[in-house]
């Protein structure tokens, strides 16, 4: 591999740690924080989707998540004819 490639995935390692070390500063900044929390997002099981959320985002998830369970469904079609 060479010294150039672990050079790379020493400086990938590090990155990662830096990373990991802001999220949990940060989670740490805004704990004393009073605010209101949302969260949602969509699942894909197949071409089903699975839609979960408390913000008003979750509707365009939900119709984000119809069109591409239809785009499979069509694919799939699609491949198998071909």
């Amino acid at each position: 591999m060479g010294m150039r490639g672990e050079l790379l995935i020493a400086g990938g390692i590090i990155l990662i740690f830096i990373g990991f070390m802001m999220i949990f500063l940060g989670a740490l900044m805004s704990a004393g924080e009073h605010g209101e929390v949302e969260g949602g997002g969509v699942i894909m099981i197949g071409p089903i989707p699975i839609v979960f959320g408390t913000q008003r985002g979750a509707t365009l998830a939900m119709i984000l998540a119809i069109i591409l369970m239809l785009l499979w469904i069509a694919g799939a079609l699609f491949w198998r004819r071909g």
